[in-house]
């Protein structure tokens, strides 16, 4: 059970969770105190998590925790200070862990896995990494990108990724890698019960060996809807099947999802250079929040001297902030991207311009194609 006040905390414990292979932990609200209030009715589990981030008397609600908290019970503290006298006095009072924000996932990982196992030196299943694309206004590029990118891991690096396109009636992740959209992408969200890992393994698209597809391609007069619990719970899963899970969002989709955006992750705000992209930019890292040391977003400025194009510097002015990485407008991409991923991947000057994006990813470099001259003279 797990009792937090802030989005990226959750989702980082989420995430830790499901890597040790906890598929439904609780999640409650109003830290410490939502935790006693539940616990006075109901039986403590063996893992317990809980903020103490504003109350003013710590200790004091420890106490009170432990009055409602059966023997066996591991807490493990989240709050906002750095402070060893508080650390000393709750070890003392029987907690197992005490952590200060922003957490670490690596640490509170190795805390729940002690406490579930009762063997702090067993490693933790290791699991994928998320990376959301979000596209700030329809036609900006947003899944090409991810396709490209998703593609380029998958072949050239030999990583086992998973493509999800959130579209799901109007997806074109389907139509650049030349294969059919299915129906189990909505299967799963309407019925997250019903994901294992025979459903998993004939409900994908497989695009090649390493590379799979989840999308469904619905009527467009098909009303869907699902909570953000599905979504979770499917995210969850993948993460623990896949080195890297691409998610294609949709800007009207993604304001309902708040803890999936809080994720542990990598979130590229993609757009174009019209004047109300630079304002959704601006709009969108308001609402995303500033980075944490699990969690970062990085704009892309994608077709950035298209004819129509605002200047980069009048860009910049209206979103306040300059591009992280600035795609330029390449025609050949741009008419490779109707023809599929196979044309695309001939586009260098297009995939040279992501290399930051892959390097936030993985941690890798693009080499370069080198010129004649770049040969001749070193």
């Amino acid at each position: 059970m797990v009792y937090l006040y802030d989005k990226d905390s959750e989702g980082l414990v989420r995430q830790c969770l499901n890597g040790l292979g906890v598929l439904t932990p609780y999640f409650g609200t109003g830290g410490i105190r939502g935790a006693i209030s539940e616990l006075a009715k109901r039986t403590s589990p063996p893992l317990l998590i809980v903020d103490i981030s504003g109350i003013d008397e710590p200790l004091a609600a420890l106490r009170e925790l432990s009055e409602v908290c059966e023997p066996g019970t591991g807490v493990i503290v989240v709050g906002a200070d750095n402070d060893i006298i508080l650390y000393r006095a709750m070890k003392d009072a029987g907690i197992a862990e005490y952590f200060f924000k922003p957490l670490v996932s690596t640490v509170v990982t190795r805390a729940c896995n002690a406490i579930l196992t009762g063997a702090s030196g067993k490693r933790s299943v290791q699991t994928g990494k998320l990376v959301l694309m979000l596209g700030v206004r329809g036609g900006s590029g947003a899944t090409t990108i991810a396709t490209r990118l998703a593609w380029h891991l998958s072949q050239a690096r030999k990583r086992r990724v998973m493509l999800i396109d959130f579209n799901l009636t109007a997806g074109d992740a389907s139509l650049l890698l030349d294969v059919k959209a299915q129906h189990s992408l909505r299967v799963a969200l309407e019925h997250p019960e019903r994901v294992d890992d025979l459903f998993l393994e004939r409900g994908v698209t497989r695009v090649t060996e390493r590379l799979n597809l989840f999308a469904s391609m619905e009527p467009l007069d098909s009303v869907i809807q699902y909570s953000e619990d599905a979504a979770l719970s499917l995210i969850s899963t993948l993460l623990r099947n896949y080195r890297y899970v691409f998610v294609d969002l949709q800007t009207e989709q993604a304001p309902a999802l708040p803890r999936f955006l809080h994720l542990p992750s990598i979130c590229f705000l993609i757009s174009d250079a019209s004047l109300t992209a630079a304002r959704d930019v601006a709009r969108w890292r308001a609402l995303l929040g500033p980075d944490t040391s699990e969690r970062m977003t990085i704009h892309i400025l994608n077709k950035s001297n298209a004819p129509g194009a605002l200047p980069i510097a009048e860009f910049v002015r209206a979103a306040g902030a300059a591009p992280n990485i600035n795609v330029a407008y390449d025609r050949d991409a741009a008419a490779a991207a109707n023809l599929g991923i196979l044309e695309l991947e001939k586009c260098h000057s297009f995939f040279q311009a992501l290399a930051p994006a892959l390097q936030a990813i993985a941690g890798e470099s693009v080499e370069t194609e080198r010129t004649l001259l770049s040969r001749i003279f070193g």
